[in-house]
C-alpha cells in the first residue's frame, strides 16, 4: 500500500499539477498498488463531492462510499466561502485574494501541527510500503518520528524557490516569503528520494541534495490523435491554462504586444480553463470557455497552440497536451524549460513579440501535420519511460540501498 500525501484531491484534465499526480495514482494502482491519500487541509470543491479515484482521509474530511464530505462546521463554511469566491467576477476575486494574503501570488503552503501530526499517525497505523509527499509544502512531514525508516520520495512538480526568484524579480510579492534554496534543500532533503519533472530540474536537485536519490517523474502523454474526418479550423488559435499569476502575465504581455499583430489577418483565439475568466476584459476575437469536459474536440480543431509565459519553471504539462493532441505549439524560451528540444520536436521558439507574431502567421497559414508531434510524445513521454525512476525508488532493493545515506544526513 502507498500513502500519498497532498492537499488537493488528484484530477485528470485539471491544473497541471493536479492532473500528474492522478497520472501517478492512476500508474500505482495498474502496477497493483493499494493507495490511500492523506489529505491535509480542506480543500474540497464543495462540502459533500464526489470522488471515486482513491480512498481519502484526512484531519478535516470523511470518505462514505464515493462520497467525501467535511467533517465539521468551521470547515463546510470555509469551502463554502471558498466557492463563492469562484463565482464572483473574475477581478473582485482577484483583489479579494490578494488582499487576505497581502501578496501576488502563492506558491503553496505548510501543514498545520496539528495536521502534521494527524498525518503521523495515520501513516503508523496505515504501515504503507512507501510515503509519497507532494511538493515541498508537504514535507515538513518527514520530520515527525512515526516516518523515520520508512521509503519516502518527494514528488517536486517544481523547484520553489526559483519560481520565487524568478516572480520576486519581476515585480511580484510572493508567499511564502524569502523560501531560500537553502530552506528547499533542507526541507527536500528528509527524503530518500526526490522526483524532478524534468531533466534540468533533477540536475538542480543533485546539487541542492547530493546524497538522494534523484529522478524525472515527468507527466505522461499519450498519444490522442484526430479523427479521420477532422478539419481544422483555420486562423485558430488555443491556449489552455489555470488563472495563476504566470499564465496571466504571459496572455497579458500577448494581447498588449502580439494579438495586435494577428487579429487584423482574421485570427481568433481559444482560451480554456480559468485563465479566460480571470481576465476581465479579452480583446476582440477571443473567446473564454472556461472549463470543458474535455479538451480533444477543441485541440483537434484548432491550427496552432500558443505558450506566451514570460516566467515559470517546472514543465508545462500543458505543451504536452497540446502535442499528444497533433498540436504544434509557438513558445516562449521560459514555457520550453525542461523539454526535449530536437530537430522533431513539436514546438516554435520564438523569443520576442514580433518573432512570435511572425512565427504564428508563418505557420497558422499552413499548420504542421500531427505526425512527428505524436511520434515525439510517445518517444519522450510514455507511460513507462516517464515513471522507470519511480519504479525504481519502489523497488525494495534501490530504496534500501539509499538508507546508509539517509542516517549520515544533518538538518
Amino acid at each position: 500500500m502507498i500513502a500519498f500525501v497532498t492537499d488537493e484531491l488528484p484530477r485528470p484534465g485539471a491544473a497541471g499539477h493536479l492532473a500528474l499526480n492522478h497520472a501517478i495514482i492512476d500508474w500505482l494502482q495498474q502496477e497493483g498498488f493499494a493507495v490511500t491519500i492523506l489529505l491535509t487541509g480542506s480543500r474540497l470543491a464543495w462540502p459533500v463531492e464526489l470522488y471515486t479515484e482513491a480512498r481519502v482521509t484526512g484531519p478535516h474530511v470523511t470518505q462514505f462510499g464515493s462520497y467525501l464530505g467535511a467533517l465539521s462546521p468551521p470547515t463546510m463554511l470555509g469551502i463554502g466561502l471558498r466557492a463563492l469566491l469562484r463565482r464572483l467576477p473574475p477581478a473582485l476575486a482577484a483583489r479579494l485574494r490578494r488582499a487576505r494574503h497581502n501578496a501576488d501570488a502563492v506558491l503553496g503552503s505548510f501543514p498545520s501541527p496539528s495536521d502534521l501530526r494527524w498525518c503521523a499517525r495515520a501513516i503508523d497505523r496505515l504501515q504503507p510500503q512507501a510515503v509519497l509527499i507532494d511538493t515541498v509544502f508537504r514535507a515538513p512531514l518527514l520530520g515527525e518520528p512515526e516516518l523515520a525508516g520508512l521509503n519516502s520520495i518527494v514528488i517536486t512538480h517544481d523547484v520553489f524557490h526559483r519560481r520565487a526568484q524568478a516572480l520576486s524579480a519581476a515585480g511580484y510579492h510572493v508567499l511564502p516569503e524569502n523560501f531560500s534554496r537553502i530552506r528547499e534543500a533542507t526541507l527536500l532533503g528528509r527524503a530518500r528520494s526526490i522526483a524532478a519533472i524534468q531533466p534540468e530540474e533533477a540536475e538542480v536537485l543533485r546539487a541542492m541534495c547530493p546524497a538522494r536519490n534523484i529522478f524525472t517523474a515527468p507527466m505522461p502523454a499519450l498519444p490522442c490523435p484526430p479523427p479521420p474526418a477532422t478539419q481544422r479550423i483555420p486562423g485558430r488559435l488555443i491556449f489552455v491554462g489555470s488563472d495563476s499569476l504566470p499564465n496571466l502575465d504571459g496572455l497579458r504581455w500577448f494581447f498588449a504586444e502580439i494579438w495586435p499583430q494577428l487579429h487584423p489577418h482574421g485570427l481568433t483565439l481559444d482560451l480554456v480553463g480559468d485563465c479566460g475568466k480571470a481576465l476581465p476584459r479579452l480583446p476582440q476575437g477571443v473567446k473564454a470557455w472556461g472549463r470543458v469536459a474535455s479538451l480533444a474536440p477543441l485541440l483537434h480543431r484548432a491550427s496552432l497552440a500558443i505558450s506566451p509565459l514570460r516566467t515559470g519553471s517546472g514543465l508545462k504539462i500543458k505543451l504536452l497536451d497540446y502535442a499528444r493532441h497533433g498540436l504544434y505549439t509557438i513558445a516562449t524560451p521560459p514555457s520550453l524549460q525542461g523539454f526535449y528540444l530536437d530537430a522533431d520536436s513539436p514546438f516554435i521558439m520564438a523569443g520576442s513579440a514580433n518573432i512570435f507574431a511572425q512565427a504564428v502567421l508563418r505557420h497558422v497559414a499552413t499548420p504542421p501535420q500531427p505526425n512527428a508531434a505524436l511520434a515525439y510524445v510517445t518517444l519522450h513521454y510514455g507511460m513507462a519511460a516517464s515513471f522507470a525512476g519511480l519504479r525504481a525508488a519502489l523497488t525494495p532493493g534501490v530504496a534500501a540501498a539509499t538508507q546508509s545515506d539517509l542516517r549520515s544526513l544533518k538538518l
